[in-house]
């Protein structure tokens, strides 16, 4: 689906143009045109993006048919860049999923290619739908609009981890199952998956807010600096949130370890309680007492009685025993 958003020069806004208006609306130094390419095959989008709008063949085989991390490329004309949304998922095995953004940013002309819906740039179009001011102050200062949006999106994300690392330390002690081991290892996943997003990302704007590019004007490259600021304090919360997760993670191990250890205790004790009576009974079950010799002392009711006492007596005592001894 290609949709078109076009300011002319005296302020009026026109949208879905046709081929032959996308040239002339090129041709107009003080007019703007976004052009936002969505779920579009390939065959469509190509002849666009090269002869329409004269991109070089590789910056166009690496929009529309390889997959980068966040990235940008000065072509003089226009720069080409690279950004990635994200969106949290907890029904899905991979918590964090990233969108890919492929951008042309030109003098007069933004062009988005996309084939996953992302909410931050449906967000601007509609409101430059609805209101023009967004498009007056030049295509740099739109690109830093889209830009913002989608680092915006981060933010809940980041949020959403956070409450489910929350979950878990307030049931690790209480409750510790084979499946928070499952969830601490998927977030531990997602919050790599996440800085492996957010420093290249982080690279792209500090390079946009600092580097020398035709396209965008020195006084917007501020914009561009205010998001890189918040990009810093992302991958300083997802680092601080990955020490979180490990903490996590040998808690678990910790308090799995130590039931562990006090159910071997309790395996132990009765084990130890118990011995002697095996001894006893053992001892008195052998067969070394020959049936034709009269020991009636032996199997009368006093041994009986004495032999009955003391499989009662002796587990009291080891357990008293072993009590003053501050093993259990």
């Amino acid at each position: 689906m290609i949709h078109t958003l076009y300011r002319t020069k005296d302020g009026k806004i026109q949208r879905d143009l046709i081929p032959e208006q996308l040239v002339s609306a090129l041709q107009d130094a003080d007019g703007l045109l976004w052009v936002d390419l969505f779920k579009e095959p390939i065959e469509v989008c190509a002849p666009l993006l090269r002869e329409t709008f004269g991109f070089h063949p590789l910056a166009v085989e690496d929009a529309l048919e390889e997959t980068h991390v966040p990235k940008v490329d000065d072509w003089g004309q226009y720069i080409y860049a690279v950004l990635h949304s994200v969106t949290f998922d907890q029904e899905k095995d991979e918590l964090v999923q990233t969108q890919e953004l492929d951008v042309f940013l030109g003098k007069n002309y933004l062009v988005t290619y996309r084939t996953q819906p992302i909410l931050a740039v449906d967000r601007v179009w509609s409101a430059c739908e609805r209101d023009e001011r967004y498009l007056q102050k030049g295509v740099a200062r739109l690109l830093y609009k889209v830009v913002d949006e989608v680092v915006a999106d981060y933010l809940p994300v980041v949020e959403e981890m956070d409450e489910a690392i929350d979950n878990i330390e307030d049931h690790v002690f209480d409750h510790p199952t084979p499946a928070m081991l499952e969830d601490i290892f998927a977030l531990k996943r997602a919050l790599l998956h996440l800085r492996r997003t957010l420093m290249p990302q982080r690279e792209v704007l500090n390079k946009l807010a600092r580097g020398d590019y035709a396209v965008v004007d020195p006084a917007d490259r501020v914009f561009f600096r205010d998001v890189y600021d918040h990009l810093v304090r992302l991958h300083d919360i997802t680092e601080g949130l990955r020490d979180l997760v490990g903490g996590a993670l040998d808690t678990y191990l910790s308090v799995v370890s130590n039931r562990m250890n006090e159910v071997m205790k309790v395996l132990t004790v009765i084990t130890t309680m118990f011995m002697p009576i095996s001894f006893l009974s053992g001892f008195f079950g052998m067969n070394f007492f020959q049936p034709v010799l009269d020991l009636p002392v032996w199997t009368g009711p006093v041994a009986f009685a004495v032999m009955l006492a003391a499989v009662l007596m002796i587990p009291i005592g080891m357990y008293w025993w072993m009590r003053r001894r501050e093993w259990m």
